[in-house]
């Protein structure tokens, strides 16, 4: 596993438009359907795998469920299945209904997506506002899995990604100081 930091890409950039199959469901959904009506758009970049997003699993299902109908959340695995088979859409698929996901798990299987984000890491967190500007890339909050070589004993809260959240449904610009987020590097093919 490598410790991988988020990109922390320019705030202000437009969503990339994508349209990938949802692992749960079955059926293709695109940015623009996701983003219809809703206040926001949050982007996660997750996996199977990844020990970090094995911690912040259920904080993740907590906000999908918090937020659900004002802004639209979509998680998306972008990594290499061939040397990764444990990240492929049925495990994808499966850990979705474990945790109570209620929003679309979108395969990225040609990492294009990923890529048009620029992507670094799972988990890797991008909040776009209704213009589909981004308004907030960084943690989840401070709370790390613990290893033997890292991590702490902090509770998952989700501060972090929630206030960006709330500011984006109050018609506030979150705080423009934000830390990275840090996790696996996705799994590029070669």
């Amino acid at each position: 596993m490598s410790r991988t930091q988020s990109t922390m890409v320019e705030l202000g950039t437009v969503a990339p438009p994508f349209e990938l199959q949802d692992v749960v469901s079955g059926r293709a959904i695109g940015r623009d359907d996701l983003a219809n009506g809703a206040k926001g758009l949050l982007v996660m970049f997750v996996c199977v795998h990844c020990p970090y997003v094995k911690h912040v699993g259920e904080e993740l299902a907590r906000i999908g469920v918090d937020y659900e109908g004002k802004i639209a959340n979509v998680a998306i695995s972008s990594n290499d299945t061939v040397a990764y088979p444990d990240d492929g859409p049925k495990e994808m698929k499966e850990q979705a209904v474990r945790l109570g996901w209620r929003f679309p798990y979108l395969f990225d299987e040609a990492q294009e997506v990923a890529r048009s984000y620029d992507a670094a890491c799972t988990p890797d967190f991008f909040l776009f506002d209704a213009e589909m500007k981004l308004v907030y890339r960084g943690q989840l909050d401070d709370s790390r899995p613990q290893r033997k070589d890292y991590g702490n004993d902090l509770p998952v809260t989700g501060v972090d990604l929630r206030r960006a959240m709330d500011d984006v449904l109050a018609g506030r610009r979150p705080d423009t100081n934000q830390r990275v987020s840090i996790g696996c590097n996705i799994k590029w093919r070669e």
